[in-house]
């Protein structure tokens, strides 16, 4: 596999054969079990604060040998769908190569954008990843502290529309956080068509 050298700002970067993607530090979330919440902003070895818009001309020349990739993964600290321009021009890239392309994402970019973006992602991304965090409205409140009015319904929505889209969709849900209960997560994902994923807190990549 290539090695992406180790560069400030981290925008690409290498976990197993997993090459992840850095677009933006914004996030619609303020999620209390966040590394960049709680004084890091680092995942294993790279710093991963930004200080600056990134484009897709930022991102493109870093990608390397779609060959020696498994799969590209939009993933930071800020929330893939809210630099939407970027990630699309990336990702249709990636694919126009032979590669394959995972977002990870806060389900909450229809909402953001006032859209259903969904149409324009199945175009290019293979699968999906979905934090869900939580089986109830108040425990997403508590736990992810989200900027936007209704985001809990909104995620719900859109992990009820994503695999209408997408092929592959998996629902994560942390388990260690106080209240939720994992056994109900699962049960949101799968009654939706959704793979589930149970994670562990503070276990990052």
């Amino acid at each position: 596999m290539t090695e992406i050298s180790s560069t400030s700002p981290t925008l690409v970067y290498d976990i197993g054969k997993h090459r992840y993607l850095n677009i933006t530090a914004r996030c619609t979330l303020r999620c209390q079990f966040c590394p960049k919440h709680n004084g890091s902003k680092q995942v294993h070895d790279y710093d991963l604060s930004l200080n600056k818009s990134i484009t897709a001309m930022d991102i493109i020349p870093l990608l390397g040998d779609v060959k020696e990739v498994e799969e590209y993964v939009f993933c930071g600290f800020g929330e893939p769908t809210l630099n939407l321009d970027c990630l699309l021009q990336v990702a249709h890239a990636i694919k126009a190569q032979g590669g394959r392309v995972r977002l990870n994402t806060d389900g909450l970019g229809n909402l953001f954008h006032r859209r259903n973006i969904l149409p324009q992602l199945s175009q290019c991304i293979d699968s999906l990843s979905i934090s869900l965090n939580a089986d109830t409205p108040e425990g997403y409140q508590r736990h992810c502290r989200p900027k936007l009015a209704h985001s809990y319904e909104a995620l719900l929505e859109f992990i009820h529309q994503a695999p209408q889209f997408i092929k592959e969709v998996q629902v994560s849900a942390i388990n260690g956080l106080a209240d939720v209960d994992i056994a109900r997560c699962m049960v949101i994902a799968e009654k939706n068509g959704c793979q589930f994923k149970q994670r562990e807190l503070d276990k990052i990549g």
